[in-house]
């Protein structure tokens, strides 16, 4: 009888190993920023057909259809998302850019969305979490899930002053890497779709963060209808795994100290 339990009990573990995730061993970490959101629907559907999972750094941009990116038109596009399991993260609720460091501890900023789209201002610390707060807040209202205690700042632009008050206020910036700059802000005249999808497919590498939007106004020819889906299945093709940043190893032990 013994034998007989000790044989079920291995059984169930053989189980339980075989239905168990495969570990990835070739990751990689695709994050989208939010944009003009026109292809956001597409992108969903790709994401959905592949299993791929990704990490959104949102504010709340104007976009080409219904209101902001983080209005109550596009509350069901981000409501499915967390219910297929992406992740998400702070851009600073209107978009705002960095510019310089004011000798007196404020910051030089412009926001490119909002009341105040366009105009520059001199914010405090305080006011620049108030910012981060501000759009994790609004993604936690539209998705039902807790955001990362990260974000993005818009273009990626930072300096160590703004980065300190950040993580003082529970943010840690997420950058990319060189190869994960995926070019859909570049101009399309230029650097072609087929062009930027060689020299990913060439060029990532395990572990790196990738980054595009959910929409480039100035770019002629679209991005992510040409690009997306064959960038996924060719790095798929060659190992790759996609993976959101909750995994990332640079950032669990922010993770597990900083819950948001």
């Amino acid at each position: 009888m013994h034998g007989v339990l000790r044989a079920m009990g291995l059984l169930g573990c053989c189980v339980a190993w075989a239905q168990a995730a495969p570990v990835c061993q070739k990751p990689v970490y695709l994050t989208l920023d939010t944009g003009h959101m026109e292809v956001a629907p597409l992108i969903a559907e790709v994401l959905q057909r592949h299993q791929v999972k990704v990490t959104f750094f949102a504010a709340d941009e104007l976009s080409k259809t219904g209101d902001g990116s983080l209005g109550t038109h596009w509350a069901p596009w981000w409501k499915a998302r967390a219910s297929e399991g992406h992740a998400f993260a702070s851009h600073t609720l209107d978009h705002v850019y960095w510019l310089a460091d004011v000798p007196d501890g404020r910051f030089r900023v412009r926001p490119s969305a909002g009341p105040q789209a366009g105009q520059t201002q001199t914010w405090t610390s305080a006011e620049y979490c108030a910012a981060l707060d501000a759009a994790s807040k609004r993604l936690h209202t539209l998705t039902g899930v807790a955001p990362l205690p990260l974000f993005r700042a818009p273009g990626g632009k930072t300096s160590a002053r703004l980065l300190e008050a950040a993580r003082t206020c529970g943010y840690a910036h997420v950058g990319w890497a060189q190869a994960g700059f995926l070019g859909d802000e570049l101009p399309s005249e230029r650097y072609g779709n087929p062009q930027l999808l060689a020299k990913a497919l060439r060029d990532i590498r395990p572990g790196d963060i990738l980054v595009a939007h959910l929409g480039i106004w100035s770019r002629k020819d679209p991005w992510a209808p040409a690009v997306l889906e064959p960038l996924i299945t060719g790095l798929q093709a060659q190992g790759f795994c996609f993976e959101t940043l909750r995994s990332h190893p640079d950032y669990q032990d922010w993770l597990s100290t900083h819950p948001k």
